[in-house]
């Protein structure tokens, strides 16, 4: 047993009980996107998280505490993502990243968007020329310190 097999059986029981993340999340009590990320093995729950998602997904004991082990995060099976919706978050990086990196400096100066001290909303946004999806990503910044 491993983070990875507890992964895969809650994505299974996903499907098999045809629940969605905002249900799952609703019952955890946090965002879908949080929720989501935590039973996709990128974050930890805590005891009272972790017992809601047992019994949601038909968890074990010994299941149930991997829920609660800090996970390796950023693990993607290959450095460039081959997934095609993965893979266009990978080209917004590579296309916008340095304007991404320009912008922020210029208006906070020097440091970094924290992905610890993070928000995400994602949301449909209708359109009459098809629907978009709509990210809003929110991170603390962390100026670089002198020492």
């Amino acid at each position: 047993m491993n983070r990875l097999a507890v992964t895969e059986k809650i994505i299974a029981t996903k499907v098999a009980k045809g629940l969605t993340w905002a249900a799952v999340a609703e019952k955890v009590g946090l965002s879908k996107e949080w929720v989501t990320a935590g039973c996709l093995g990128q974050m930890s729950f805590d005891d009272a998280q972790a017992a809601v998602l047992a019994g949601i997904f038909d968890l074990t004991e010994a299941e149930t505490q991997w829920l609660k082990v800090v996970p390796y995060k950023g693990s993607l099976p290959t450095s460039v993502p081959t997934d095609p919706l993965i893979y266009r978050f990978y080209e917004l990086v590579s296309v916008y990243g340095t304007t991404f990196k320009e912008l922020i400096h210029e208006e906070f100066g020097d440091g970094i968007m924290s992905a610890i001290d993070f928000r995400m909303d994602l949301q449909r946004e209708p359109d009459p020329k098809g629907d978009r999806v709509s990210i809003v990503m929110s991170g603390k910044f962390l100026p670089y310190k002198t020492y």
